[in-house]
């Protein structure tokens, strides 16, 4: 997970699907951008879809995230839109806004991480 500047919350990689992108080229662009790694072409593969509350948002406001698993060309760097970059696990949850929550939750139940 990563920690934005001038934010309190660490949160995973990502952003929105530009227009003739699909939805494993964005995750592997976002990953590019965010955090300085390649996706090995072929591994990026689609684990689970999280809907939960949007942070900082008003109540009713959801986010709805589709994420990724890939194998990395590189160590994760923190880029210009990212100032830290975190290896976490389920002990962050308290960390994390709630969609962030989720996704440690069913990667844990995926036995990804832990």
């Amino acid at each position: 997970m990563v920690r934005a500047r001038g934010r309190d919350v660490l949160y995973m990689p990502g952003g929105k699907i530009d227009e003739g992108e699909s939805p494993a080229d964005a995750a592997a662009r976002e990953t590019r951008e965010e955090v300085s790694v390649g996706l090995v072409p072929g591994s990026v593969h689609e684990l689970f879809t999280v809907v939960t509350q949007a942070h900082g948002e008003p109540d009713g406001r959801q986010v709805r995230m589709v994420v990724f698993g890939g194998k990395a060309d590189a160590e994760p760097q923190p880029s210009a839109e990212v100032s830290e970059v975190h290896w976490v696990t389920t002990a962050d949850i308290d960390r994390c806004p709630p969609a962030g929550a989720e996704v440690l939750r069913q990667l844990a139940a995926l036995d990804l991480i832990d």
